[in-house]
């Protein structure tokens, strides 16, 4: 199944980690956003196969506050905090 896992740590300082699964393979876009909707930053935009991922945010350029990652995979959308 497609799944995108609450951020660890949360609250974090500077990092977090993002964990996904995705059933087949296919492109793969995690994007973080502002409180406001706007892009912040692209983590991932590349095709994986069918699987468990990590990735990392280093937000140590950005400032403190709330923020939205989405993953968006073929037939699948998700967004949290």
């Amino acid at each position: 199944n497609f799944s995108l896992s609450q951020n660890y740590p949360n609250p974090f300082n500077p990092e977090t980690k993002i964990k996904f699964a995705i059933p087949k393979e296919g492109n793969v876009m995690i994007s973080v956003y502002d409180v406001s909707g706007r892009l912040v930053t692209e983590l991932v935009n590349q095709n994986f196969k069918a699987g468990t991922f990590e990735v990392t945010w280093n937000a140590s350029a950005y400032s403190s506050g709330v923020y939205f990652y989405k993953l968006e995979t073929e037939g699948f959308t998700e967004t949290k905090r």
